[in-house]
């Protein structure tokens, strides 16, 4: 296990900032993305092509995708709602696609006014686009089983359908599924079921992450089941970023740095700097003075020859 690499994925540019009300300077989202690449942050969720007017902190995303394409090694990525979306994330050069589907329907309705056959339609479209790029360009496809581990609108979500969906996904062209605890209900049993029911349907190498929120302290435990399951790719956002509407004053996104103070602690590789990634937090300060920001490991700082050790 110890030389086991596992991907971070740091999603606070689209996920941390679409929750706040300040907006961040396109030049201050550059510098962010240029200083966690620095740090050795592999794989960015940049933005989202949602229309400017819902989410005005995110209209500059085909801006700063074209910067982030710059940096070398970095794996680009983006949240699309639709196939227009989509279309302009092709367009702007993402390299990585994603697709929300709320395996509540009711959710779905609210969040991207789609039932879930509107939504798979989309998502066959998405993969027309997709295929009709070369294929050294041709960027990867994930749809997101959203509310996968129960809605605040409908509760718990019936495995059958949970299981329904992920298939119609792969049938509709996705590359693979992923999981997301959008409303922060996972706990760790929920994470290993919810693992082996997925993968029992689309199989191991079409589910490899996993978005989770700390909303009730169990990010980081859920984490840690999703490794033990296999899963190697790890969403995260730096400074827990955003907040969550579900639990007023908690934070919503695990902590990027204590994900991967936990995993480096452990043994895993994440190819990431923690003293650098650290002082990637003097960026928020700066531009989102109003923002709290969250993260165990920055208030504690690094346990006494821990650098050494690694």
């Amino acid at each position: 296990m110890a030389s086991q690499d596992i991907l971070v994925s740091e999603v606070g540019p689209r996920d941390g900032l679409q929750s706040i009300k300040p907006i961040l300077s396109t030049a201050a989202k550059k510098a962010w993305i240029d200083a966690e690449a620095a740090a050795g942050v592999r794989e960015i969720e940049v933005g989202s092509f949602v229309p400017a007017k819902l989410l005005p902190q995110l209209a500059d995303t085909a801006e700063i995708v074209a910067h982030a394409r710059t940096i070398p090694g970095l794996i680009v990525a983006v949240l699309v709602p639709n196939a227009k979306g989509a279309e302009a994330a092709i367009a702007a050069g993402a390299h990585k696609l994603t697709l929300p589907l709320s395996v509540s329907e009711t959710h779905s309705l609210a969040n991207l006014r789609r039932t879930h056959e509107q939504v798979l339609a989309e998502a066959k479209q998405i993969a027309d686009l997709v295929k009709a790029e070369p294929e050294e360009t041709r960027p990867h496809f994930e749809g997101s089983l959203s509310t996968v581990f129960g809605c605040t609108l409908e509760g718990a979500i019936p495995d059958a359908q949970i299981a329904r969906l992920a298939e119609a996904l792969m049938a509709a062209g996705c590359d693979e599924v992923g999981l997301s605890d959008t409303t922060g209900y996972a706990d760790p049993r929920a994470v290993k079921h919810l693992i082996q029911l997925v993968r029992g349907v689309v199989g191991e190498k079409a589910l490899t992450g996993i978005h989770l929120h700390n909303t009730r302290g169990l990010g980081l435990a859920n984490a840690l089941m999703a490794l033990e399951c296999g899963l190697t790719t790890l969403d995260a956002s730096l400074g827990g970023l955003g907040g969550c509407p579900f639990a007023p004053g908690a934070s919503g996104n695990i902590v990027t740095e204590d994900l991967v103070f936990m995993l480096e602690s452990m043994g895993y590789s994440t190819g990431i700097d923690i003293g650098k990634l650290l002082a990637v937090r003097q960026i928020l300060r700066e531009n989102l003075p109003t923002e709290p920001l969250y993260g165990f490991t920055p208030d504690a700082g690094l346990p006494l020859g821990w650098r050494t050790a690694q």
